[in-house]
């Protein structure tokens, strides 16, 4: 979630009532309705075929990402009927599921408040998810920290609130392997969620001997976004809750990170067991993005008890969904 919106004129100061002539605003563009649905149809495509990849290898008992997703049986049977496609909806079901939850969270908050917000944009993305997420853009000024707050909190509440069931349902669907899976190119972390139902529904079982059931896959992903997002970064969702709990300490919070992020992903080529260099890339995204966040026009109204209640349920979302090393080679 971005914030898009020209701004003109000066802000009023902290200290200041907020006066509205004091600011001049340039008229919001258009939501391009037509944009947004054709990403989005190339995201359901690209995680079909994902989501078909996952089936195939769930059904042979075999663990996935053994070789390239695009692999030469795989095209050859979409050549002979392109209906096969439709194999993957439970993987592409779920998880555009969870990321729409996500974005319409954050838009129906714009909405209550007044904001101006485009529709999601899906980013589709021919790798291992099929999709690079999905994004708004905010299109008008947010008037102070607790519309700022409710606007950044709920789109990571709503997915996390999809995410868990369909977690929980994917695992207990899950197959056992009789032994360790061999052969996978990538391995994926577990947050501290995916652990403790793995430990509920398989005790005593070895992640390793585990087969994931594609919806539990699909959740995997969405518990990885959410904790992304509620990273306290710039404009991320964990920025814009950030600034409307501590406005003042954003900036240093936001580069202390952002800087934990360039380190431990520069790291993970020494110790890739412990982090991942893909933070490397993430931090650099985040760099050029910059870590600064807009002002809302009111900054002097701070958050009630009960947001600040919420904020600290924020914290145990992200320190759930959250893995250091969320992709690692095997060799």
């Amino acid at each position: 979630m971005g914030n898009g919106f020209p701004l003109h004129g000066r802000l009023p100061p902290a200290a200041a009532p907020w006066r509205l002539p004091q600011v001049a605003f340039a008229p919001p563009p258009p939501r391009r309705l037509r944009l947004a649905l054709v990403l989005f149809l190339l995201t359901v495509v690209s995680t079909l075929f994902v989501g078909l990849h996952l089936v195939r290898a769930y059904e042979q008992g075999q663990p996935a990402y053994t070789d390239s997703i695009y692999s030469f049986e795989l095209m050859r049977e979409l050549a002979e009927n392109p209906l096969v496609l439709f194999q993957g909806w439970a993987f592409a079901a779920t998880l555009l599921g969870i990321l729409l939850a996500h974005e319409l969270g954050h838009y129906f908050a714009c909405r209550r408040y007044g904001i101006v917000a485009s529709y999601p944009y899906f980013l589709p993305f021919p790798n291992l998810i099929g999709t690079m997420g999905a994004f708004i853009r905010i299109q008008s000024p947010i008037v102070n920290r607790r519309a700022l707050f409710d606007v950044g909190i709920a789109g990571p509440l709503v997915g996390f609130v999809l995410a868990v069931p369909a977690l929980a349902w994917g695992l207990a669907h899950s197959k056992a392997l009789p032994e360790a899976a061999e052969g996978s190119v990538v391995v994926f972390g577990n947050p501290l969620l995916v652990w403790f139902f793995e430990k509920l529904f398989w005790p005593g079982l070895p992640a390793d001997h585990l087969m994931m059931h594609p919806v539990a896959r699909a959740a995997w992903v969405g518990l990885f976004a959410t904790a992304l997002n509620l990273l306290p970064v710039g404009q991320l969702d964990g920025g814009h809750i950030v600034y409307a709990v501590a406005a003042e300490k954003h900036r240093r919070l936001s580069r202390v990170f952002l800087l934990a992020l360039l380190a431990a992903g520069a790291l993970g080529f020494r110790y890739p067991e412990m982090l991942w260099p893909g933070w490397l890339v993430f931090g650099g995204f985040l760099l050029l993005i910059g870590p600064r966040h807009p002002a809302v026009l009111d900054p002097g109204a701070g958050l009630d008890s009960g947001r600040l209640r919420v904020a600290a349920l924020g914290l145990l979302v992200f320190l759930l969904c959250f893995t250091p090393v969320p992709f690692r080679s095997p060799y």
